[in-house]
């Protein structure tokens, strides 16, 4: 198990390079490197904690709550890191959850401690961008009033399949985001978004964010789900499609 840098033109024949240490500074290599297609991709990062964005798109407010989000605008939660797995890894659904939705969401991925930050400043403590799937368990969330155990249970948050680094190179203001989810055998697609949709952006929520709480290096901030979040059920397959980020897919299984 190390970190890598994954590098490469075509997305067809893409390298794994070993890094010495960690994310955070100028990577050095070891020299040893992997075809992509013989390795597997573990989550990028074990954050110390997934902060997240609820009733961040107008029609996703519409869609779950029924009401408008003028009347429920967007509010701040916390996914523990217990719940984080890598790309290919199944969502376990346990008895006591009996209507889980995927939700897939941009993520941002913290570089460095960071409070009370501008949102002007926002990139200064980027690392980079992946993919959350901030899977939720809908009885247990209106059920219990709060959000801890129906999007905290483990296995419910799908991370990765990498941090892309480059962060000028991706247009977080025009992004679009899909979600495939396969069901019997049948493809289709639920969410057909683009960040563009957002109601509080990028900087408006690090500054937000930081306002209360000091953020570490690997933590994870999710953006907010777009609407056409569907129930899934064991023998599904879901995937979650960023342009510029990558694919992250999980099968669904029982816990």
């Amino acid at each position: 198990m190390c970190f890598a840098v994954i590098d490469g033109e075509d997305e067809n024949n893409l390298v794994a390079k070993e890094v010495k240490e960690h994310p955070f500074v100028e990577p050095a290599y070891t020299g040893r490197e992997w075809p992509l297609k013989d390795v597997r991709l573990l989550a990028p990062m074990l954050p110390g904690k997934i902060v997240a964005i609820g009733r961040n798109y107008a029609d996703h407010v519409a869609e779950v709550f029924q009401q408008s989000a003028e009347h429920l605008p967007p509010t701040l939660f916390l996914k523990p890191p217990t719940a984080v797995v890598g790309p290919g890894v199944p969502i376990r659904i346990p008895d006591f959850a009996t209507k889980v939705e995927f939700e897939g969401e941009l993520a941002i991925v913290i570089a460095k401690p960071c409070k009370n930050v501008k949102a002007e400043d926002w990139k200064s403590v980027v690392l980079g961008y992946t993919i959350v799937n901030d899977v939720s368990s809908r009885d247990l969330q209106f059920a219990d009033g709060q959000w801890a155990r129906a999007k905290g249970i483990d296995t419910f948050c799908p991370l990765g399949p990498w941090i892309e680094t480059d962060i000028d190179s991706i247009d977080i203001e025009n992004l679009p985001i899909k979600a495939r989810l396969t069901h019997d055998g049948v493809t289709s697609i639920k969410q057909d978004s683009n960040s563009d949709q957002m109601i509080m952006t990028i900087p408006e929520i690090i500054e937000f964010i930081t306002a209360s709480m000091t953020l570490l290096p690997g933590d994870v901030i999710s953006t907010g789900s777009p609407a056409g979040t569907e129930a899934m059920v064991p023998g599904d397959f879901i995937e979650i499609d960023i342009p510029g980020i990558g694919k992250l897919g999980n099968p669904v299984a029982r816990a």
